[in-house]
C-alpha cells in the first residue's frame, strides 16, 4: 500500500498483482505532468474536439432573487464533464503503450466518453455496466455500441455502479499487461483520485476566470452534485484557496456516503463509505444512476473532515422538481445528477452562486417520464 494522500484517506488497497501497474501509471502520470507536449496535446483536443471552454449561463428565472450561474459541462462533446478525464487518460494510455481500455459506468456518460476516445484513438474498448443502469440509461448503451465499444452487463448484487466497478477491476487484474483501466471518477487506488481531479480541474479554473471576467467577483458558493465526485472536485479545485467561497457538495439522500457513511475501504482506497458495523458495504439508492454509489472520492472525505467543504443531501423528489423547473424556466434540460445540486442551490442564503451543470438530461428522459406517469412528480 502506498502512502495515503488525503489525510487519513486514499492509498492503495489492492492485490499485489496490480502494484506494478499502479507504479507504472504513477510514473507515467508524473512524466506527463512535467511534459509540455502532453499539456499541448490535451489542450488541442479539449478546444478542437471536446468543445472547451464551456460557457457560463445565468439562470435568470430559475431562482428569483438570486444570480445562479451554470457551468455548462452539458455542452461538452458527449454531453457531460466525463470527456475531460477520458481524453487525458487516453493520451496517457498511449504513452504507456496500452491499446486496450476497460471502464465502468453508471449513468453511462463515462462509458460514452470512454467509447468516444477509444474510437478517436483506435483502442479496443470494454465497458462494464450494471443491468439496472443499462435499463434506465438505454440511450447511452446504444451510443456506446455505435461507437464500437463492447458493453458487458453485470447481473449480480444491485446491478449498478458498485458491481460494474468491481467487474472492471477484475478484468484489469486479468489483463494488466495490455490494458489500462480508465476509471471514471476521483475514486480508486492512488494515483487515480489525484489524476482524475487534475484532469477535471479545468472546470473550476475556467469558471473562476469566467466569473471574474463577467461579474467582477467570486461567487459566494460553488455547488455540485457528488456521487464518486469527479465533477465536484473539478469545479471545487478552482476555488479551494478562496476561503470566503463556500464549497457545497450535494449527494443523493439514499447514497449519502459523506453525510451518513463511515471510514472504510472500497475499490482500492480508504474513504467515507456506506457500510454496516461489520464493514459490509450497504446498498445505495438514487433515481440518478450516476449518484447511485456507496462510496466517494477520498479527497471529498478529507475536505469534509477539515471543514473546507460541506456536504448535504437531496431526495429523488427534490431532484425531479429541480429537473422540471430548470427545463420550464430556462429551456435547459439537466441530467438528474446535477438536478440534485440545483435543488439545494436555490435554497442557499446567498445571492451569487455557481452550480456545476455536469451533464444534460437526454439520458434521463425515459426514467423521468416513467416516474411522471406513475404520478410521483409535482
Amino acid at each position: 500500500m502506498s502512502t495515503d494522500i488525503f489525510g487519513a484517506y486514499g492509498g492503495r488497497y489492492v492485490p499485489e498483482t496490480l502494484i506494478p501497474a499502479l507504479d507504472e501509471l504513477e510514473a507515467g502520470w508524473r512524466e506527463a505532468l512535467a511534459d509540455d507536449a502532453f499539456h499541448a496535446e490535451l489542450h488541442q483536443l479539449a478546444t478542437t474536439y471536446a468543445g472547451r471552454p464551456t460557457p457560463l449561463t445565468l439562470a435568470e428565472r430559475f431562482a428569483p432573487g438570486k444570480r445562479i450561474y451554470l457551468k455548462r459541462e452539458d455542452l461538452l462533446h458527449t454531453g457531460a464533464h466525463k470527456l475531460n478525464n477520458a481524453l487525458g487518460q487516453a493520451v496517457l494510455a498511449r504513452r504507456l503503450g496500452k491499446r486496450r481500455i476497460v471502464a465502468e459506468t453508471g449513468a453511462g456518460q463515462h462509458g460514452v466518453a470512454t467509447a468516444t476516445v477509444c474510437a478517436r484513438f483506435g483502442y479496443e474498448c470494454v465497458v462494464y455496466m450494471g443491468e439496472e443502469d443499462m435499463r434506465r440509461q438505454k440511450p447511452n448503451v446504444e451510443r456506446m455500441g455505435l461507437l464500437g465499444a463492447e458493453v458487458r452487463a453485470v447481473d449480480f448484487g444491485t446491478k449498478t455502479l458498485k458491481e460494474a466497478t468491481s467487474e472492471a477491476i477484475r478484468d484489469w487484474i486479468t489483463n494488466v499487461e495490455t490494458t489500462h483501466y480508465l476509471i471514471g471518477s476521483c475514486v480508486g487506488p492512488a494515483p487515480y483520485p489525484e489524476l482524475v481531479a487534475e484532469l477535471q480541474s479545468v472546470i473550476g479554473r475556467e469558471a473562476r476566470e469566467q466569473l471574474l471576467g463577467s461579474v467582477g467577483r467570486l461567487p459566494e458558493a460553488v455547488v455540485a452534485c457528488v456521487g464518486g465526485g469527479s465533477n465536484a472536485i473539478g469545479i471545487f479545485h478552482g476555488f479551494l484557496e478562496d476561503a470566503d467561497v463556500r464549497l457545497i457538495g450535494v449527494e443523493a439522500a439514499g447514497a449519502a456516503s459523506l453525510g451518513s457513511g463511515r471510514p472504510g475501504v472500497l475499490h482500492g482506497a480508504r474513504s467515507s463509505i456506506l457500510a454496516d458495523e461489520d464493514g459490509q458495504i450497504a446498498d445505495a439508492h438514487s433515481i440518478s444512476a450516476g449518484l447511485d454509489y456507496p462510496g466517494v472520492g477520498p479527497e471529498h472525505a478529507y475536505l469534509r473532515d477539515i471543514g473546507r467543504a460541506e456536504y448535504v443531501g437531496a431526495t429523488d423528489e427534490e431532484a425531479l422538481q429541480a429537473f422540471g423547473d430548470l427545463a420550464r424556466t430556462e429551456g435547459i434540460i439537466p441530467a438528474l445528477e446535477p438536478s440534485h445540486a440545483l435543488a439545494r442551490a436555490r435554497e442557499l442564503d446567498a445571492e451569487l452562486i455557481l452550480v456545476g451543470l455536469s451533464g444534460r438530461g437526454d439520458k434521463d428522459l425515459a426514467e423521468v417520464l416513467a416516474v411522471q406517469k406513475r404520478g410521483q412528480t409535482p
